[in-house]
């Protein structure tokens, strides 16, 4: 069974930061490429941020760029999303998706697997 478990969310102040992990279980981590995406209340889920397999190709909502960095260590089944110099308007629930592709992609449809969600909170 496939398992997407999100960590490191939490309330922050505007400018400070926060480390989201998501850990993956039964798929063959390396052949994933992995998306950061999150949804705000009342709105819908959005892109933040893609990485391909190798962890060599990365994409970036423009929102986010400059701020937010996403990795992934494929030995540890994990990927990464930095986020530093936060604003009240990151204040969402962050998923992690799985996608059986080499390259990730924008689109929630083109991912087979998702977490939970982590939730972080930005006061100003």
């Amino acid at each position: 069974q496939v398992q997407l478990v999100e960590s490191g969310g939490g309330l922050v102040q505007a400018g400070g930061s926060l480390r989201l992990s998501c850990a993956a279980s039964g798929l063959t981590f390396s052949s994933n490429s992995m998306g950061w995406f999150r949804q705000a209340s009342g709105k819908e889920r959005e892109f933040v941020a893609g990485i391909s397999r190798s962890g060599r190709w990365k994409d970036y909502a423009d929102s986010v760029k400059e701020r937010f960095t996403i990795s992934r260590d494929n030995a540890k089944n994990t990927v990464y999303l930095q986020m530093n110099n936060l604003k009240p308007g990151d204040t969402a629930v962050y998923y992690c998706a799985a996608r059986n592709q080499f390259l990730a992609t924008r689109f929630t449809n083109d991912y087979d697997y998702w977490g939970q969600g982590t939730t972080v909170t930005v006061s100003s």
